[in-house]
């Protein structure tokens, strides 16, 4: 179910609001990865999924979703796996890293609509990423938040930036500072988010 949605989403994006995908040349071209991406709305999980076709994106999402039946079986089917953002145990860890080591991709939106869960969300990431042992790759998001603003024709952009290694080169392996990385993912993150300002000022000029 996920390529004809995820398909029909990316043709609705073009036609209404223009979709661009920046830097997608810089996707790892095999094995699992993490992708994290700014987070405002619903709309920025749709462009993602649309952006990486034809990858899927396996996306982690609050449990709380997944509460009504119909609403349970439609995320499942388009890859989505709950998550106690709350009490998060080790089946959080669990589900992505066994995705990763299948070589899938696990999506992540650690800039949540609450301020307190972005830096444990970038945390988790990072946590996820190293355990697997695969990269995680930095994006933002700039678009409309909602279906009206959508319809009235606003621009779709979202841009990749350089995968970030979590496992250290070298014979012994060993395991990056999580704190670190999550700041460096942190400021990639942001800095990939004001370019995407900075591009829709030049463009109002």
């Amino acid at each position: 179910m996920y390529q004809p949605i995820a398909r029909l989403a990316r043709l609705i994006l073009r036609g209404f609001g223009k979709f661009e995908v920046i830097g997608a040349d810089k996707l790892p071209k095999e094995g699992g990865y993490v992708i994290t991406c700014t987070h405002r709305g619903w709309l920025d999980v749709v462009a993602l999924g649309c952006s990486l076709l034809p990858t899927e994106v396996h996306f982690m999402a609050k449990k709380e979703l997944f509460r009504k039946k119909i609403a349970d079986k439609f995320l499942r089917d388009i890859n989505a796996f709950p998550v106690d953002r709350e009490n998060p145990g080790p089946s959080s860890l669990k589900i992505p890293i066994q995705l990763l080591k299948q070589g899938k991709t696990i999506g992540i939106f650690p800039s949540g609509t609450r301020s307190s869960e972005d830096v444990p969300l970038k945390r988790g990431a990072v946590t996820i990423a190293n355990m697997a042992k695969v990269p995680i790759v930095p994006a933002a998001y700039a678009g409309p938040t909602g279906l009206k603003q959508l319809l009235r024709g606003t621009k779709t952009r979202l841009v990749i930036g350089d995968p970030i290694p979590t496992v250290s080169e070298g014979p012994s392996q060993g395991k990056k500072d999580l704190n670190e990385l999550a700041d460096r993912l942190a400021l990639a993150m942001n800095t990939l988010e004001t370019g995407l300002s900075r591009l829709d000022q030049d463009h109002k000029e």
